[in-house]
């Protein structure tokens, strides 16, 4: 994954997470979301000075109010760009379906952050996650917003990164650090870091479940946001749980421009903005593969590619109808090399292809060749199915387009979660 990236230079940061990129600083206290006093339940990032800003959202109609509040700030759905300073997320309650009560506390709690941080309410985004329908109390944020921000500090990074969490197993971080070979650039080191929370109700449009990205490099607001866009579009909207989209996906990315103070900001259609974006892209499929491979109950990532379909759309359409099927998830669980359900899948999406021309292979094994079947060893096959992450190609030798999908099986304990998830 990460070395198809071009980039000069560049290295993943061991322990690296949303305050790698200098100019940030971050904490994640219990701050009474949640009744465990044991778990982290609110989470602030604080840039040292106000920052170019952009961010994804979710497309589902029943968007939260932290959503419609927050993409307020940064102008609107068709502009999605401006400048930030800070950004907070509770957990425990996602503040969506609640009314306009819901957006006046999204609105109030900007406020308290302004306050707090000495920046403008403008210059504050907010998002929440955790159960729909309940109204979000400004009680916690009046108290842990200061608490919090006497507590950040650059070290602060995997405590937000914890704080964000609902069912997920493990907080999701990556950083990357290049030295970029644009002139205009000579010798500057850059880094893109960032989190995000993620496990169920999964399949993005438009954004991640929860994500703040950062980087230290100097970015026009409109350039962070055609970075960040093609980034979450090759990313995180590859991602699929369980094939819901949830009300509050947000993905927030701030350029501080720590690392280059003097210098004058990234636009596109120069090679420092290739850089930017390439970078973002790797920190952002890092992000998406611990999201796929954290997904409710799951025990393996599993990665689908289809290869060879007459365009991009109908790439995407087969290879989330493979990620998607029930049938395929729980045969992984079973370890059974069974390709008939990834045919059925192929074949039930809607999208027209010569079945006598359909190559499948899983985990590396041919398994189907011209639509039938290729003789393999069972053996060999449940050797593989002990990898972390099971491959799924299918090449429909109909085109050019290809695209990949990252999922997870489906085993019992995404019901048993789901099932108790508000008791």
């Amino acid at each position: 994954m990460d070395n198809e990236l071009p980039l000069t230079n560049r290295n993943v940061i061991s322990g690296g997470g949303v305050t790698s990129a200098w100019g940030f600083s971050a904490c994640g206290l219990h701050v009474g979301f949640r009744k465990n006093p044991a778990r982290p339940d609110m989470a602030l990032v604080v840039a040292d000075e106000p920052a170019a800003a952009a961010a994804t959202f979710t497309t589902n109609r029943f968007c939260a109010a932290p959503v419609q509040v927050s993409r307020a700030q940064l102008g609107g759905a068709e502009r999605c760009y401006g400048t930030a300073q800070a950004v907070v997320i509770n957990s425990g309650n996602a503040n969506a379906a609640t009314g306009e009560p819901g957006l006046e506390t999204a609105r109030a709690t900007c406020r308290i952050v302004s306050e707090t941080v000495g920046c403008a309410p403008s210059e504050v985004l907010v998002a929440s996650t955790g159960v729909i329908g309940q109204q979000l109390g400004l009680e916690c944020f009046e108290t842990g917003v200061p608490a919090a921000y006497q507590a950040l500090s650059r070290e602060g990074g995997k405590g937000a990164a914890c704080a964000i969490m609902t069912t997920d197993t493990h907080p999701k971080e990556c950083a990357v650090e290049w030295e970029s070979a644009d002139p205009a650039f000579a010798g500057k080191k850059f880094i893109v870091g960032g989190m995000c929370k993620g496990s169920g109700m999964i399949m993005p449009n438009m954004a991640t479940m929860i994500a703040v990205i950062t980087t230290d490099a100097p970015v026009e607001p409109s350039a962070l946001r055609a970075a960040l866009s093609a980034a979450v579009s090759a990313t995180f909207n590859k991602v699929t749980v369980d094939s819901d989209t949830s009300t509050n996906d947000t993905c927030f990315m701030l350029a501080s421009g720590a690392a280059a103070k003097e210098a004058e900001p990234i636009r596109e259609g120069t090679p420092a903005f290739e850089e930017l974006a390439a970078a973002t892209r790797s920190v952002c499929e890092n992000l998406a593969r611990q999201i796929a491979g954290d997904g409710e109950g799951s025990t393996r990532l599993v990665t689908v590619t289809v290869k060879g379909a007459a365009s991009d759309e109908e790439a995407d359409a087969l290879a989330r109808s493979v990620a998607n099927s029930p049938l395929v998830k729980t045969a992984i669980a079973g370890h059974d090399c069974n390709w008939g359900r990834i045919a059925a899948a192929l074949g039930k999406c809607g999208v027209p292809f010569d079945q006598t021309k359909v190559d499948i292979d899983i985990m590396d094994l041919p398994v189907c060749r011209a639509g039938l079947t290729v003789p393999f060893d069972e053996d060999e096959a449940l050797r593989r199915f002990e990898r972390t992450e099971i491959t799924i190609v299918a090449d429909l030798h109909a085109g050019d387009a290809e695209t990949t999908v990252w999922t997870c099986d489906l085993t019992h304990g995404y019901i048993s979660i789901n099932a108790d998830y508000r008791s």
